[in-house]
C-alpha cells in the first residue's frame, strides 16, 4: 500500500505538470497582452517544478526513495577531528532543516574537549537516502586549527557511512548467539530517568563486527528495538555492497572506498574550496557548504554514476 501511495503520488505530479503546461500554452495562443504576466509568473513556476522533477528523475537506485540512517565517525587527530565531525553533523542537520526532512540523533559519543567522537541519526523525507548516498566516505578539512595557540594548518578526517532504512520492509533473521548485547546508562540530558537507569544499549554483531548504539529512547524496550532495526539495515546493506562489489569487479572497475581515500576536500587556508574528487564539481563558496547547501553536489554525484555531464 505505502508502494501503491507512492507511485500514485509520483503519477499525479506529472499529470497535473501537463495539464498546466497545456493550460499556458493555451493561454499564450490566445495572443491577450492583459495574460501576458499571468504567463510569465505560470511559466516561472512551472521551469522550477521541472527542474525539480529533472532532479528526482536522477534517482535510478532500488532503494533511494526510503529514508537514511546516517552515521559519521571522527578520524585520528583528537579534537581536530572530533571538531570537524561535529561541523558535518551540523552541516546535514542544516541540509535536512531546509528541505523540512525530520533528522532524529539516535546516539552520539562527545569529543574528550570538543565536538564529536561519532554520531548516529536517522533522517526521514523524500527520497532522502537517494540524496545521502553522495555523502558516504571521508571528508577532509584543511584549515587553520582554532585549538592549535601557534595557529598552524592542520589536516582532519571524518568518515560518513550512510544506508537505506529498510528494517521494516525486509525479512533478515539475525541469530541471537550472533550478538553481544551490553546495557549502560545514557548520557547527556535527559535528567533522573535517564541518570538513574541503564536505558541506552549497544549491539554487537560477532560475525561482522558491526557495533550499533541508541540511546534516545526513555525505555530500554525501546532502544533495543531501534538498536535492531539499525542493525538489520546495516546487515542488509553491507550484503547488497558485497553483491554489487563482485559485480564490478567482474566488470573490471575500481571499487576501492577505504578510509583513506577521501571523496570530498574542505579547504578553508590558504584559500576557500570544495571539492568534490569524484565528480571534480567544486565552489568556493565554503561557508554555504558548512550551512548544508549539498544540493549541487549531490546532483554531480547522481549524474556521475548514471554517466551523465555534470
Amino acid at each position: 500500500m505505502r508502494d501503491l501511495t507512492r507511485l500514485k503520488e509520483q503519477v499525479t505530479v506529472w499529470e497535473v505538470l501537463s495539464k498546466r503546461l497545456n493550460d499556458a500554452l493555451e493561454l499564450a495562443g490566445l495572443g491577450d497582452e492583459d495574460l501576458e504576466a499571468e504567463i510569465e509568473r505560470e511559466l516561472t513556476e512551472l521551469t522550477e517544478l521541472v527542474a525539480k522533477l529533472e532532479f528526482r528523475a536522477l534517482f535510478s537506485g532500488e532503494y533511494d526513495d526510503e529514508n537514511a540512517i546516517l552515521a559519521i565517525h571522527a578520524g585520528a587527530g583528537g579534537t581536530e577531528a572530533q571538531d570537524w565531525a561535529q561541523m558535518l553533523q551540523r552541516m546535514f542537520i542544516r541540509w535536512a532543516e531546509a528541505h523540512r526532512f525530520q533528522v532524529t540523533i539516535l546516539d552520539e559519543s562527545s569529543g574528550d574537549e570538543a565536538g564529536i567522537k561519532s554520531c548516529l541519526m536517522s533522517v526521514e523525507g523524500d527520497y532522502v537516502y537517494g540524496r545521502l548516498q553522495s555523502e558516504r566516505g571521508v571528508h577532509r578539512l584543511v584549515r587553520i586549527s582554532p585549538y592549535d595557540a601557534s595557529k598552524r594548518r592542520h589536516t582532519s578526517f571524518a568518515k560518513v557511512e550512510v544506508w537505506p532504512d529498510v528494517a521494516e520492509d525486509i525479512e533478515i533473521e539475525v541469530d541471537e548467539k550472533d550478538l553481544r548485547i551490553d546495557r549502560f546508562r545514557a548520557s547527556g540530558a535527559g535528567g533522573q530517568h535517564v541518570q538513574k537507569n541503564e536505558t541506552a544499549v549497544r549491539i554487537v554483531h560477532l560475525p561482522t563486527g558491526i557495533v550499533v548504539s541508541c540511546q534516545n529512547q526513555r525505555s530500554l524496550t525501546q532502544n533495543m528495538q531501534v538498536a535492531m532495526n539499525i542493525l538489520k539495515s546495516q546487515l542488509f546493506d553491507l550484503e547488497r555492497r558485497k553483491q554489487d562489489a563482485e559485480m564490478a569487479e567482474l566488470k573490471g572497475e575500481d571499487v576501492d572506498a577505504g578510509w583513506g581515500s577521501q571523496i570530498r576536500s574542505y579547504v578553508l587556508h590558504p584559500y576557500k574550496m570544495v571539492k568534490d574528487h569524484r565528480t571534480n564539481y567544486e565552489t568556493g563558496n565554503t561557508q554555504a557548504v558548512l550551512d548544508g547547501r549539498l544540493d549541487d553536489f549531490m546532483e554531480a554525484y547522481l549524474k556521475h554514476i548514471l554517466g551523465e555531464p555534470a
